[in-house]
């Protein structure tokens, strides 16, 4: 098994880790059926790196990341903020408190690795060492959706076809106490 190393991301880190949003979010798109839906992918892009900028302008106040390295190279991320506009609006509200968990994203390479679960287990535990009890998290990606749906239960929001026809949306609460592995 490789050394993982999981810290917080460095300014001189952002030009890597923009690359690595491209290569993932596209990927991910494209696993999904979606890789026509360039402009979609573009903003997905643009809006991980502006949560970079924010992270790092805020100093982990406003937006919070975590990345994972092999041999220096960033091979994970995962962040969390405040919760999002559409869990807002589709929980009418009632996850409006939380923060939530986004952004993991593991390069192709070393998806189905553990890597994934150690940066959300390492991300729970910072959250709940600053006593946030519970959380949110959300997709819309299939394959995203059934990893979550194995480590957490069915959704708490099921938001069907909300992406079209067979495109459904899910959310989840999720306890800080909860062991994630």
């Amino acid at each position: 098994m490789r050394t993982i190393e999981i810290r917080r991301p460095r300014m001189e880190d952002i030009e890597e880790l923009n690359r690595f949003f491209r290569i993932v979010i596209t990927d991910t798109f494209r696993r999904e059926g979606l890789a026509g839906l360039i402009d979609d992918i573009e903003a997905e892009i643009d809006s991980k790196k502006k949560y970079l900028q924010l992270d790092l302008d805020s100093k982990g106040k406003k937006r919070y990341f975590l990345i994972a390295l092999v041999q220096n190279k960033i091979i994970g991320t995962i962040e969390y903020g405040p919760t999002s506009e559409l869990i807002k609006d589709c929980t009418n509200g009632n996850l409006r408190n939380l923060v939530e968990v986004g952004t993991l994203f593991v390069l192709p390479d070393y998806q189905r690795q553990g890597i994934g679960n150690r940066l959300l287990a390492e991300m729970l535990q910072t959250i709940k060492n600053r006593g946030i009890v519970n959380c949110c998290l959300d997709s819309g990606y299939k394959n995203a959706q059934a990893i979550w749906k194995k480590k957490f239960g069915e959704p708490d929001y099921l938001l069907k076809d909300y992406w079209g026809q067979g495109q459904d949306h899910m959310i989840w609460k999720i306890s800080t106490s909860g062991v994630y592995s």
